[in-house]
């Protein structure tokens, strides 16, 4: 039923999803009103292909029939019109998720599926900014979109078990795991994830460790595959905060941030995308200073 995919928004996000879409076989078209923006996920996504064919995770034939796939628009309400499945990945604030649902569901057909790309809002609310409640719902994807296996896939209040089920047939024709959740505030990951990652900022700002002591002990001692000062940078330390006090709102005082996080963001200090986070980067994005 789905074969024309539009993903709006071309961060980090959006152009993972964008990427692993054609990959799996779907017509896609990245929209952004950024023309810079959208240069940029073109330069990063032609980049991810090149290192595919690198080391051998896809063929000349695979990457080729993707490209043929992709295309790139300023144009929102153009592109959505076409649209069969529209995934919004724009930055988790409501009024700029509201803006792209209340415009989509003008220029959309009547039997298109919304979703939100989101690690803690509300699928119940973003599908009360349509008029198809239950044509909405959210796919929560995972930084970096191409390697990461789960797609955690969460119902609004309405949203229908067709829905469910074709959201689901998607995720997996683009080479996702997926869980099916009910929705209840940070789903069940990032509920997970804040916490662990909120704590080890009140460790380091009590003086328990050093941030690469830390990571080193979640590691080895817990088997993570990334610390959590490592995936704090590498998802941004902005985008923590924000979730953090979004569940703080909504599920109490287990989900206050720490104030040395809150002075990390303040200071500008993001994580890789920033260049510095917990640790500095440099601008290929490896660890040069702790």
């Amino acid at each position: 039923m789905i074969s024309n995919l539009v993903v709006v928004g071309s961060g980090v996000m959006g152009r993972g999803i964008a990427y692993v879409g054609a990959m799996g076989g779907f017509n896609v078209v990245l929209v952004d009103v950024n023309q810079d923006a959208l240069e940029s996920a073109r330069n990063e996504i032609d980049s991810i292909f090149e290192k595919g064919l690198r080391y051998q995770k896809i063929t000349e034939e695979e990457a080729a029939a993707a490209k043929s796939r992709f295309t790139y628009s300023a144009n929102l309400k153009e592109s959505a019109a076409y649209a069969d499945l529209i995934i919004e990945a724009v930055p988790e604030k409501a009024e700029i998720k509201r803006a792209v649902f209340e415009t989509i569901e003008v220029h959309a057909k009547e039997d298109c599926y919304f979703a939100t790309n989101t690690s803690t809002m509300s699928p119940t609310e973003i599908g009360s900014y349509g008029k198809r409640p239950e044509k909405t719902i959210a796919m929560h994807f995972f930084n970096p979109v191409q390697k990461m296996p789960l797609v955690e896939i969460v119902r609004g209040l309405e949203t229908s078990d067709e829905t469910a089920a074709i959201i689901k047939e998607v995720a997996e024709k683009m080479g996702k795991e997926t869980v099916v959740i009910n929705e209840f505030p940070g789903f069940v990951t990032s509920r997970i994830s804040c916490l662990v990652g909120n704590e080890a900022f009140f460790m380091l700002q009590e003086g328990l460790g050093t941030p690469e002591e830390i990571d080193k002990a979640i590691k080895l001692g817990l088997n993570y595959p990334m610390g959590p000062f490592e995936l704090g940078d590498l998802v941004g330390l902005d985008a923590r905060l924000n979730n953090l006090k979004y569940l703080h709102s909504k599920l109490g005082e287990k989900y206050r941030p720490a104030p040395l996080l809150e002075q990390y963001v303040k200071a500008g200090r993001l994580g890789r995308k920033s260049g510095k986070g917990v640790y500095d980067y440099t601008k290929d994005g490896e660890l040069v200073r702790k």
